[in-house]
């Protein structure tokens, strides 16, 4: 079954509701390819190894997280702005991108597929444009220990985490913002968090974890946002009978 590339896009925005968000690049449709499309290869970046592996997979059209459009880019079309564009052309490829939409939404987005993975529940939604999630584990148990809480991620997200904060302090009230979330620390422990998770960690919160007692865990900006992009593919493929296929390229950041 196929469906055509304007109704899988308002399907899209419907959804996700791009026009709720200040962004730090255009959501949506970022490069048209063929008119109607049978398969969705969703992954995280459209990087030039996604954009082949879709390629290879048949795809007629790329779902992802980050797309090739930011704020701030010059505009010229080279190098490998250039490369990535050539090839989407070449193969009549739709590139589907949202980025802060796709992290808030409550049931499929980052943020909410990253909690249902470490087996977290959202109570509650913090910081700026509300994308943070404040929670704790599905059995309301505490973790013992920061240890024990990056012991608990480095095995489901398979990666090293690193983590600060007080060694032995329990953890009950849990802060997450995937990806590049670090500036969001402070507003969870505004919120009432004693652990705060997201993939990176810049000088100012190693600082901000000690002296305030609220311990900071960076898991990796790709480790964190693997989740959302296939799990909005998924449901679109199933509310409109293609097929999906989910390509992971590793990331060490």
């Amino acid at each position: 079954m196929s469906t055509t590339r304007q109704v899988l896009l308002q399907a899209f925005d419907a959804l996700l509701q791009p026009a709720r968000f200040k962004d730090h690049g255009p959501n949506g449709l970022q490069v048209e390819g063929r008119a109607r499309i049978g398969k969705i290869v969703s992954g995280v970046t459209a990087s030039r190894a996604l954009i082949e592996a879709a390629i290879a997979a048949k795809a007629d059209a790329l779902f992802v997280h980050h797309g090739l459009f930011w704020r701030g880019q010059d505009g010229c079309v080279t190098g490998w702005m250039k490369q990535r564009l050539a090839l989407l052309l070449a193969h009549d490829i739709n590139l589907f991108a949202y980025h802060l939409p796709l992290d808030a939404h409550p049931g499929l987005g980052n943020n909410a597929q990253l909690g249902l993975q470490l087996g977290m529940q959202a109570t509650s939604r913090f910081g700026e444009q509300e994308l943070g999630f404040l929670g704790g584990r599905i059995d309301g148990a505490s973790f013992p220990s920061i240890e024990a809480l990056a012991e608990h991620l480095e095995k489901v997200l398979n990666r090293p985490v690193v983590h600060v904060g007080r060694p032995q302090q329990a953890i009950k009230n849990i802060a997450w913002c995937s990806g590049g979330a670090q500036g969001y620390f402070e507003a969870a422990i505004v919120a009432g968090a004693d652990a705060f998770i997201t993939g990176e960690i810049s000088e100012p919160q190693a600082h901000y974890a000690r002296e305030m007692g609220v311990a900071f865990l960076a898991c990796g900006h790709h480790a964190t946002e693997r989740y959302g992009a296939p799990a909005v593919a998924a449901h679109m493929a199933a509310q409109f009978g293609l097929m999906h296929q989910f390509i992971d390229i590793d990331n060490p950041a």
